[in-house]
């Protein structure tokens, strides 16, 4: 079988072997174990290879190189008004060739995608929807297009969406999915927490606008200044880490709050074993892989509903949902600190809810998908 791969995500050609994003990739070579040949459409980068990047694990990769492109401004837009030729005629040329089409949206490849993959109405089709499908999220107007490309089945026919969360009123095309990050055989015991010491949390990702680590910092010390004894580790770098330095020396935070930087995937699995809190107070998420992943351990998340965040959460029972007012918040987490039974509940609820979702789950259900 000839898979026919149509990402945005970035790629390094060295030692012979495509390079991407780790997770991306880790996700991708699932896809591959069951295709026998992998016809890719993607943007080539001259960037040197980081720590995260990961090359895919397939013996036969056929690359064709497509330019990258933004929608993001006038120059932007009138730039990849010269692209299009190349893009739509490289994306036909490949899909055409594939037994099975696999588009990863959303993107600016994965719209060309949608648009392209219209003409061939008969051949078995994928598309993983990585972002948020809430149909009420604000978003752009070229992610809410592949959505509802990909939603109308009259033009987008014999195709899977794999999307995150339960939603409303779906298409029959539409398939709730799941990200998953530890195996089977990795289960542990659960560490047990101690709510009568030390109160610990911590923030996992990008310090990004988006992510608004800042917001977990502001909770801290309004639980610190409410009396109780609290820290909070940062896990991440991003541009915002300047900004949340100067935060922390100007309310003199550092002795609570400490910046880690980028850490081992080992490294974060230990976090969410030892702490009490994960706390994500994210702008938008497709899937947030650390309120699973935080789950898994016993580490109770406090999130924003955005995405399928609330569904993870069974509406707070497997943890705290964010309102975003800070004297809300942190009274939301003083009751919790100081009621164990409901705490622990929550640690248990969550530890059996995310123990479903392991990678041998997730390589079962591919299997299916691209095999069935």
């Amino acid at each position: 079988m000839k898979l026919a791969l149509i990402t945005h995500v970035p790629h390094i050609h060295t030692d012979e072997r495509y390079f991407a994003y780790g997770p991306y990739v880790k996700e991708m070579n699932i896809w591959f174990k069951y295709v026998d040949e992998v016809l890719l459409v993607a943007p080539m980068t001259e960037a040197p290879l980081s720590a995260v990047d990961l090359a895919y694990n397939h013996a036969t990769v056929s690359f064709f190189p497509v330019p990258a492109f933004s929608l993001l401004s006038v120059k932007e837009i009138l730039k990849t008004m010269v692209y299009l030729p190349q893009l739509f005629w490289s994306t036909f040329k490949v899909m055409k060739k594939a037994d099975h089409i696999h588009l990863r949206c959303p993107g600016n490849m994965g719209l060309i995608g949608c648009l392209v993959q219209i003409l061939f109405p008969n051949k078995k089709k994928t598309a993983k929807y990585a972002g948020n499908w809430d149909p009420k999220a604000k978003q752009p107007w070229s992610y809410r297009l592949q959505k509802w490309i990909l939603s109308n089945t009259f033009l987008t026919r014999n195709m899977k969406v794999l999307v995150y969360g339960e939603w409303q009123h779906r298409s029959k095309n539409i398939l709730p999915f799941f990200t998953a990050t530890y195996r089977e055989h990795e289960k542990e015991a659960i560490q047990p927490r101690d709510l009568t010491k030390t109160i610990t949390f911590l923030f996992a990702g990008t310090l990004s606008e988006g992510k608004r680590a800042l917001y977990a910092v502001q909770l801290i010390e309004s639980l610190y200044h409410s009396g109780l004894d609290v820290a909070l580790k940062i896990y991440g770098e991003g541009k915002e880490r300047t900004a949340i330095e100067s935060y922390l020396a100007a309310g003199k935070l550092q002795h609570i709050v400490t910046l880690q930087g980028n850490q081992t995937q080992e490294t974060v699995k230990k976090a969410y074993q030892n702490n009490h809190f994960l706390i994500l107070p994210s702008q938008s998420e497709g899937w947030p892989k650390v309120v699973a992943e935080a789950m898994f351990w016993g580490c109770v998340p406090i999130a924003t509903a955005v995405s399928c965040v609330a569904n993870m959460l069974d509406d707070g029972k497997r943890g705290l949902i964010l309102t975003m007012n800070k004297e809300t918040d942190s009274k939301n987490i003083m009751t919790v600190i100081t009621n164990n039974q409901e705490y622990q509940q929550m640690i248990t609820q969550g530890v059996n809810w995310s123990r479903q979702y392991t990678i041998d789950y997730f390589e079962a259900e591919i299997k299916n998908i691209v095999a069935g």
